[in-house]
């Protein structure tokens, strides 16, 4: 495909995690895309053997699949060994799993927290020291995290994962500043309200607790979008296969709202 050099992922080699549904497989579809040989890490098999089928190969490569539930760091550390041992090093990695259970912080069971920072900080570092050798090796490296908006404003009704999220910030922070000088980027993307499972449940949890439909749920969000609409999960991943090329070299340790503008901080 003819890309500017600046922006093609040709000869890369892309994990994506969480990658057979929404945001993640839009993320592999973008990075297979621009020529990326992409590996997908998720728990349901046959759903990896479906979204394996279907990413592209402009520029001829293939693209390969390792089983993982993210609840069981065993298996993340297995996927990702194996992933190395028969496909490579690594140059882009996206950590994303999907977030804690809804609900108020002052009700949510104590070790829900640790539960949670184990699936999420705790996978982002098993995954971050196994390909680090091979990123310091090639002189490149990009690290995403698909966080969420409220990074920047607690969103309510979700406790444990407004809390949960902030330290996943704060592991990439700490990372991008240490790593950057091996040409390593470590940047998070902040989703808005996408038109995903994740959020379609999110909404139903909502109309139970507050006894009204899933209609006027989502009508209500979309009110705080001054795009006036839901996004999608492409877009999310337009701003992913941005941040792992090598014109976003010169970028690390940020926040990456893709929210319609509905974040009214800074």
């Amino acid at each position: 495909m003819n890309l500017p050099a600046d922006y093609s992922l040709e000869a890369k080699h892309a994990v994506i995690c969480g990658s057979t549904q929404g945001i993640g497989l839009a993320c592999a579809m973008r990075f297979a895309e621009l020529g990326a040989t992409c590996t997908l890490i998720a728990r349901n098999e046959s759903a990896l053997k479906t979204a394996v089928a279907a990413l592209p190969t402009p520029a001829g490569q293939s693209h390969h699949f390792a089983v993982a539930d993210f609840a069981d760091q065993a298996q993340v550390r297995s996927a990702i060994e194996s992933t190395l041992k028969n496909h490579g090093n690594v140059h882009i990695l996206v950590n994303n799993t999907g977030g804690p259970a809804p609900g108020p912080i002052v009700d949510a069971d104590p070790h829900a927290f640790s539960r949670a920072i184990e699936m999420h900080v705790g996978n982002n570092q098993i995954l971050l020291q196994a390909v680090l050798a091979g990123m310091k090796a090639a002189k490149f490296g990009r690290i995403m995290n698909i966080v969420s908006t409220s990074v920047k404003e607690p969103i309510p009704g979700l406790g444990i994962s407004n809390t949960t999220r902030w330290a996943v910030a704060a592991w990439a922070k700490t990372a991008a500043g240490e790593v950057a000088k091996f040409g390593i980027t470590v940047n998070n993307i902040l989703p808005g309200f996408t038109d995903t499972a994740r959020l379609g449940s999110i909404i139903k949890n909502k109309a139970s607790a507050g006894n009204t439909s899933e209609s006027a749920v989502a009508e209500a969000m979309i009110a705080r979008i001054p795009m006036a609409r839901l996004g999608e999960a492409k877009e999310i991943a337009a701003a992913a296969g941005f941040l792992a090329s090598p014109a976003a070299s010169y970028i690390t340790g940020i926040n990456v709202p893709v929210d319609g503008g509905r974040l009214s901080s800074m």
